[in-house]
């Protein structure tokens, strides 16, 4: 006589239980890490720190023939009118040159300065690094060389935590006073795009410690747009 069937337990194996919560789990400390950093690229972009400093560092941007694009004016004219308000007392500019350029982005930024009235001798070029890591690390030897320490960095708002993690790792003490003006912060769709490359760039270089350019996430803005 055959008894009857019985219905197999529905119910996964202990072993598969296991792998499913793992992986659940790794899954939602992904977004909480990517959702938090998200949060602070957001939040340090709205943070303009105006305490006094050493210097003024200007992220260098795209320039044209020595005529600073519409990314880099906005940088500059906000450096400026930082140093008419005695936050700093020199004004550090950055940026190397692309292949073909007569000028670094560095001389273009403070040739600008040095016509909008800031004195030539608060002005000081660096003309090295393609990248913010490159730029901030040139920037930060020639300042720990004149004994100087503390800095002030202009950039895009949704660069500001990127930059200011790099300024500290490469000795500098260092806060942000963002521009807010200019073509990267004019359209919501902007913001939203580039708080996701930042997201991404600051995830790649805290794992790796090296900038995320070339890799198609989180460059720079070079470009005028």
């Amino acid at each position: 006589m055959i008894g009857p069937v019985t219905p197999e337990d529905p119910r996964p194996r202990p072993g598969v239980r296991f792998v499913r919560r793992l992986l659940v789990g790794v899954l939602l400390i992904g977004l909480l890490v990517v959702g938090g950093t998200a949060f602070r690229v957001w939040q340090v972009a709205r943070v303009d720190d105006r305490t006094r400093a050493d210097v003024v560092i200007v992220l260098g941007a795209a320039q044209y023939d020595g005529v600073p694009s519409k990314v880099l004016e906005a940088r500059l004219r906000k450096a400026r009118n930082l140093f008419r308000a005695g936050v700093a007392e020199h004004i550090v500019t950055t940026g190397g040159r692309q292949p073909g350029d007569e000028y670094t982005e560095a001389e273009a930024g403070a040739n600008w300065l040095a016509d909008q009235g800031v004195p030539e001798d608060a002005l000081i070029g660096v003309g090295v690094g393609k990248d913010t890591l490159g730029s901030l690390r040139a920037a930060a030897k020639e300042i720990t060389a004149r004994g100087w320490e503390t800095a002030v960095i202009v950039t895009d708002p949704w660069h500001s935590l990127r930059a200011r993690t790099m300024a500290t790792d490469v000795g500098l003490e260092a806060w942000t006073s963002p521009t807010h003006s200019g073509p990267i912060v004019q359209t919501r769709q902007t913001q939203v795009r580039y708080i996701l490359y930042e997201t991404a760039a600051l995830l790649y270089y805290r794992t790796t410690r090296a900038q995320a350019d070339g890799l198609g996430i989180g460059q720079d803005v070079a470009v005028d747009q």
